[in-house]
C-alpha cells in the first residue's frame, strides 16, 4: 500500500527540506498532497495554500514550527490521518498530546531518513 502523504510547510525553494521531501516522496512512488504559504508546483506537485479537507492520508509530515503549527491543530486532527511525522525542529508536546489524544500516531524523525532506509 502506497502511503498518501501530505506535505505541510512545503516550500517552494528547492534547497528547503519540504520541498526535498517532496521530491523524494514522489521517486518513491507515494501519492504526495502539498500545502504551504505560497502557491505553485513542486515538479508535478500543487503547492495548495488553502486547508483542503483531503481524504484517505496516510501521513502529515510537519515542516512547520510548533509556533506555527498552533492554527493547523484542528485542521490536521479533521483529516484523521493514520500518522503526523514531526521532522527536526518541528517538534511540540502539546500538539503530540492532542494527536494522541484523537488516535493519531505520532512519529518523531526525519521523513528524508525515513525514505532513505525504507522504513517509511
Amino acid at each position: 500500500m502506497k502511503k498518501r502523504t501530505l506535505v505541510l510547510g512545503a516550500s517552494l525553494n528547492p534547497t528547503r527540506y519540504s520541498n526535498i521531501a517532496i521530491k523524494r516522496l514522489i521517486s518513491s512512488g507515494i501519492e504526495t498532497l502539498a500545502l504551504g504559504a505560497r502557491e505553485g508546483r513542486v515538479g508535478n506537485v500543487v503547492v495548495e495554500v488553502e486547508k483542503k479537507l483531503f481524504s484517505d492520508l496516510d501521513t502529515v509530515t510537519l515542516y512547520l514550527n510548533p509556533e506555527r503549527q498552533k492554527e493547523y491543530y484542528d485542521y490536521i486532527v479533521s483529516l484523521q490521518p493514520q500518522r503526523v511525522i514531526f521532522n527536526p525542529g518541528t517538534e511540540n508536546v502539546e500538539f503530540i498530546k492532542i494527536l494522541k489524544n484523537s488516535g493519531i500516531e505520532v512519529e518523531i524523525a526525519c521523513t528524508l531518513v525515513l525514505l532513505s532506509t525504507k522504513q517509511y
